[in-house]
C-alpha cells in the first residue's frame, strides 16, 4: 500500500491519500479525542501524541498537528497507522456516522436549496481538494451561516475562502444573500 500526503493551505494540517476509499461517501469530523469513540481509525491516531484533529473523506484523512510539532517526526508514526489500519481491513467508523454535510429538506425554501446546491456542486469539491468540508448551518435574514472542516478549520486562508470565494459566489447567483459567516 503507498499512501500520498498532500500539503495543504493550512500549515497545521496535512492531508493523507491511501489510495482506496476511506468513507466512500460522507465526511466525519473529529476535533479532538473525545469524539473519536464512533471511528477506531481516528482513535488510533489520536494515540500518537501531537495529533490534534482528524477529518476523514472520501477517500482521504487529514490530520492537524499539535503546533509544537514537527511533520517530519509526526508523519512515519500516522502513516504507520493508517497503513495497518487499512491493510487489517478494519472499519473506519464504527457506525453511520458520517455526514454529507447538508441534505436538502423539505422544510427547505427555494433560496435554502439553491445555496444548498451550490455549496454541494462548486465549493465542498473545491474544499476538500483541499482536505477540509463545509456545512451549511441556516441562512437568515441574508446571511449564510456555514461551518469549516477539517484542512480548513482554523487555516489561515479560510476567513478569505469564506468572503472572497463563497460569498462572492453566492450573491452573483442568489441576490437574497448579503453575507457568508462562519459558526465557530
Amino acid at each position: 500500500m503507498f499512501i500520498q500526503t498532500e500539503q495543504t493551505p493550512n500549515p497545521a494540517t496535512l492531508k493523507f491519500l491511501p489510495g482506496r476509499d476511506v468513507l466512500g461517501r460522507g465526511t466525519a469530523d473529529f476535533p479532538s479525542r473525545d469524539g473519536a469513540a464512533a471511528s477506531p481509525l481516528a482513535q488510533r491516531l489520536f494515540e500518537i501524541d501531537g495529533v490534534q484533529g482528524v477529518f476523514l473523506g472520501a477517500d482521504f484523512v487529514t490530520i492537524t498537528k499539535a503546533g509544537d510539532k514537527e511533520w517530519f517526526l509526526l508523519k512515519p508514526s500516522i502513516l504507520g497507522v493508517i497503513m495497518e489500519h487499512f491493510t487489517a481491513n478494519r472499519p473506519v467508523l464504527l457506525e453511520e456516522a458520517a455526514g454529507d454535510g447538508h441534505v436538502a429538506s423539505a422544510d427547505d425554501d427555494e433560496i435554502v436549496t439553491q445555496i444548498k446546491e451550490l455549496l454541494d456542486t462548486r465549493v465542498r469539491p473545491a474544499v476538500a481538494q483541499d482536505g477540509g468540508d463545509i456545512t451549511f448551518y441556516g441562512f437568515e435574514e441574508g446571511v449564510v451561516y456555514l461551518e469549516m472542516k477539517g484542512a480548513c478549520s482554523g487555516c489561515p486562508s479560510s476567513t478569505a475562502t469564506l468572503k472572497a470565494g463563497i460569498e462572492n459566489m453566492l450573491r452573483h447567483y442568489i441576490p437574497e444573500v448579503v453575507e457568508v459567516r462562519a459558526v465557530r
